[in-house]
């Protein structure tokens, strides 16, 4: 099918803030997972809100002074919500600015993002959170959402000032990738959380057995001489955690789970009733150990990438709903952290340009529905975080893209927009380009 619009090619696209009154996206796919509708239609966009949702291949009517979008039957949807995102600032911009990532969401069709606490110094006090969202006011590109920390300074010590902070506007609790290895902590900080019903997150990662791994135990790590850690410790991990939020009641989310082991307990937790969900990276979605190859730096990963039996039982779990959200783990680290041999390498990758691509990816490769694939990034962690954002629906925040999803591609290092170029994608052939992203009703990306 022929496409009418084009992808911007440059940085210079991004960042185009064009205020109307009202706008009509037109001849439309539109692709909705909170209300399970894929098809023709159009909306309606004005006050920064959506106006009208139209399905069917009826034009808008009534409207006077529209700005009218023809979408060329490319597919609309709700803007991306990422619930895990790294930055450098505020401690170390250099790597990633809030306006960098911020660029790079948009350009990917992220257009809510929440950062994780683990900076310098931690967001662990409500003055931190207030900097962020400050500072995510005065770039007025996506929306940006701080964590909290869930332990002071991510240090698993002492709890955190987790009610002011939730008062003060944080989304969720976590230490990032810092364990929580008290017990006695953990279960303080899921009870206080749970009076006044916010959402922690927390690692599945047994902290001894992990300890200086750098891969998952098994033949490859073992060929390439690298330091393993088992699969089975994620749910060694993951069964001490729901034992404590089965204690406590709190609302729980595991967050980077990755292996078959750790989804068999998933599954029983949600069996029994408890209020918890899971989160997965797309990495872990999309690669294997293999992909280590020749030692190459940008796979190594924290989780480490784990055999493609694991992989394929996260995409089979994703599929089935039994994980609930996908995230970019975006981790931005700078070529001199990278440049390394592979065991001293930093841990991590950029994803938020790809996270939508690589999805569209999944669903072409796997047949899987892109609707329920889509509903992991939009309205599940819209639900999780409280929200309004990720359904096109009357009254809902004008945040949506218009995507090409036919459109093949492949990512230069050139086209990167975040600071730090640690991206396992480059060089490869994706599909699905995002023409249009939307924030409050203005065109952040695209003309």
């Amino acid at each position: 099918m022929s496409k009418a619009i084009a992808q911007p090619s440059s940085s210079e696209a991004v960042g185009q803030k064009k205020q109307t009154s009202a706008i009509a996206l037109v001849n439309a796919r539109l692709i909705d997972p909170a209300s399970d509708y894929d098809g023709p239609g159009s909306v309606i966009l004005a006050d920064g809100v959506i106006a009208d949702v139209i399905h069917g291949h009826d034009a808008p009517t009534g409207h006077a002074g529209i700005e009218v979008i023809d979408c060329a039957e490319n597919a609309v949807m709700p803007g991306l919500i990422d619930m895990r995102v790294r930055t450098g600032e505020p401690g170390n911009e250099p790597a990633e600015t809030l306006k960098s990532a911020s660029r790079a969401a948009a350009a990917g069709g992220v257009t809510s993002f929440v950062v994780l606490p683990d900076t310098d110094p931690v967001i662990d006090e409500p003055a931190m959170v207030d900097f962020i969202l400050r500072r995510a006011r005065d770039i007025e590109l996506v929306h940006v959402y701080p964590a909290g920390a869930a332990t002071k300074a991510c240090e698993g010590r002492k709890m955190a000032e987790i009610g002011l902070m939730d008062e003060a506007g944080a989304l969720y609790f976590t230490d990032g990738d810092h364990v929580i290895v008290d017990s006695k902590i953990l279960s303080r900080v899921l009870n206080y959380a749970n009076g006044f019903n916010a959402l922690i997150a927390h690692r599945p990662k047994e902290p001894w057995l992990s300890d200086g791994a750098v891969a998952t135990s098994g033949e490859m790590a073992a060929r390439m001489g690298l330091s393993g850690v088992p699969a089975l410790a994620e749910r060694m991990a993951m069964e001490r955690d729901l034992g404590l939020v089965e204690l406590t009641g709190a609302r729980f989310l595991v967050d980077l789970i990755s292996t078959r082991e750790g989804l068999a307990s998933l599954e029983r937790a949600k069996a029994r009733g408890l209020d918890v969900a899971a989160s997965v990276s797309i990495n872990h979605l999309m690669f294997n150990e293999i992909d280590i190859g020749d030692y190459r730096t940008f796979y190594r990963l924290d989780p480490p990438l784990r055999a493609e039996s694991d992989r394929l039982a996260m995409v089979d779990a994703l599929a089935q709903g039994v994980i609930d959200v996908v995230v970019s783990n975006h981790t931005p680290r700078p070529a001199e952290d990278k440049r390394l041999p592979f065991s001293e390498a930093a841990p991590g990758a950029i994803g938020l340009q790809t996270l939508l691509p690589a999805l569209i990816g999944l669903h072409l490769d796997n047949d899987i529905p892109l609707i329920d694939l889509l509903r992991a990034v939009t309205s599940n962690p819209a639900q999780l975080l409280g929200l309004e954002a990720g359904r096109l629906e009357k009254g809902a925040p004008a945040d949506l893209l218009l995507v090409d999803i036919e459109a093949p591609f492949a990512l230069r290092e050139r086209d990167i927009l975040s600071n730090s170029k640690n991206s396992p994608f480059e060089n490869r052939t994706l599909q699905g380009k995002v023409l249009k992203t939307l924030v409050d009703g203005r065109v952040v990306v695209g003309t």
